[in-house]
């Protein structure tokens, strides 16, 4: 006997994914569709009745909304796209993983890609105009593939000696999954002279 799934009516389902997606700006139609049990096409119908904008449009929009400006680096620099910044706090970044960041025979990202979103958002969250990383203790949890899309959250936990040194903690998610771990320390300055390193 073949067990069907019990769909929503239309009017619960409109509910439920007005409901996910402000829960989780970054959701991905296809993670809706899992959620849902619907088809993808489904989905974006239904983001179209309800006037949702899809993923890339949703973050451009979050982006336009008033956060903190990066100052300690240009902001093409910054691996990913940073849609929530309060400076010497927290901040956010989103990284899709593309054909050119994976290794041609596995889809699997390489691991530099996914340590730069998170390195490049623990440099940006600081509140200085000189800031390079001192060090960095990481953790690699699972590997990333072709297509997923990297969700980075920085947390500032400590400013010390002066203020010449941050711990700042980043953890990188797909989904509800976490991927990726690192505790950094972040040398900021505001002086001319540095040693040269750093990001």
């Amino acid at each position: 006997m073949v067990r069907t799934i019990e769909r929503l009516p239309k009017r619960q389902r409109h509910q439920q994914l007005s409901r996910l997606i402000d829960e989780n700006p970054f959701i991905t139609d296809r993670e809706l569709t899992r959620q849902l049990k619907v088809s993808i096409q489904t989905i974006r119908l239904d983001r179209m009745e309800l006037a949702i904008p899809e993923l890339r449009e949703r973050l451009k929009l979050m982006a336009e909304r008033s956060y903190d400006a990066v100052r300690s680096l240009p902001l093409h620099e910054v691996i990913g796209d940073i849609v929530d910044l309060q400076l010497d706090r927290s901040g956010i970044s989103i990284f899709e993983i593309r054909a050119e960041h994976v290794f041609s025979r596995t889809g699997i990202a390489r691991g530099h890609h996914v340590f730069a979103q998170a390195n490049s958002l623990a440099v940006a969250v600081i509140n200085e105009e000189i800031a390079l990383t001192a060090t960095a203790d990481i953790r690699f949890v699972r590997s990333v593939k072709l297509g997923e899309k990297c969700i980075a959250k920085a947390y500032v936990r400590s400013i010390s000696g002066e203020r010449s040194k941050a711990k700042v903690e980043v953890f990188s998610y797909v989904g509800d999954e976490m991927v990726f771990q690192g505790h950094f320390v972040i040398y900021r300055s505001t002086g001319e002279t540095v040693i040269e390193g750093g990001i």
